[in-house]
C-alpha cells in the first residue's frame, strides 16, 4: 500500500538535492506532463481512485491546482514579508468539496498551466540568497523557499507517479 500511496517515496529534503534549476524545470514541465497523463481518460477512469480509499484521478488533478496555488502564494508572501506565518489547509477536506469531486479537470489543467508559468517566471528571477527566505508553517515550522521548491517539485512527481501507476495497473 505504501508504494501505491508514495510511488516515488515520501518527501525527504535530504534525498532531493538536485539543482535549483532542475526543480524549476520540473515545475515548468508539470502542467504538460499532467495533461498528457489524463488527456485520454474517460469520466469513469478519472473517477477511479489511484489506490483503495484514495482520491480519484479527478481529485488529484484538482488537488494539484489547489496545492500549487497555495505554494505560489507562500513564495510571494515569503519574498515580500519577513518570515510570514502561513495558514495550513485540510487537503482531504478540500478534496471532498463538490468542485474537486465533480468538475471537469480541464479548468484545473488550464489553471495549473497559467499558474506554473507565473511561478516559474518568478523562480527564474530569484537570486540565490532569496531561496533562503521562507515562511513559518503551523506544523512544520520555518520552511525555506529552497526546501519549499524541492517539496513542490517532489509533489508534482509524486502525483504524476500515482496516476502513471494506476494507468499501468489498469492497462489504460
Amino acid at each position: 500500500m505504501e508504494n501505491l500511496r508514495y510511488p516515488i517515496g515520501r518527501f525527504d529534503v535530504s534525498r532531493h538535492r538536485e539543482s535549483t534549476d532542475w526543480h524549476i524545470w520540473m515545475l515548468a514541465e508539470t502542467p504538460h506532463r499532467l495533461r498528457e497523463a489524463v488527456s485520454d481518460l474517460t469520466k469513469e477512469q478519472l473517477d477511479t481512485p489511484y489506490r483503495p480509499k484514495g482520491w480519484s484521478i479527478r481529485q488529484v488533478v484538482h488537488h494539484l491546482s489547489d496545492s500549487h496555488l497555495n505554494g505560489y502564494l507562500r513564495f510571494k508572501m515569503a519574498l515580500t514579508d519577513e518570515r510570514p506565518r502561513i495558514i495550513a489547509y485540510d487537503q482531504d477536506r478540500w478534496a471532498q468539496l463538490p468542485d474537486a469531486q465533480d468538475m471537469p479537470v480541464e479548468p484545473s489543467l488550464h489553471f495549473l498551466d497559467a499558474l506554473h508559468q507565473r511561478w516559474v517566471g518568478l523562480l527564474e528571477t530569484m537570486r540565490p540568497e532569496q531561496f533562503q527566505k521562507g515562511y513559518v508553517h503551523p506544523e512544520d515550522g520555518f520552511v525555506s523557499l529552497d526546501n519549499s521548491l524541492r517539496l513542490y517539485s517532489w509533489h508534482s512527481r509524486h502525483h504524476l507517479g500515482q496516476i502513471a501507476n494506476l494507468r499501468e495497473r489498469m492497462g489504460w
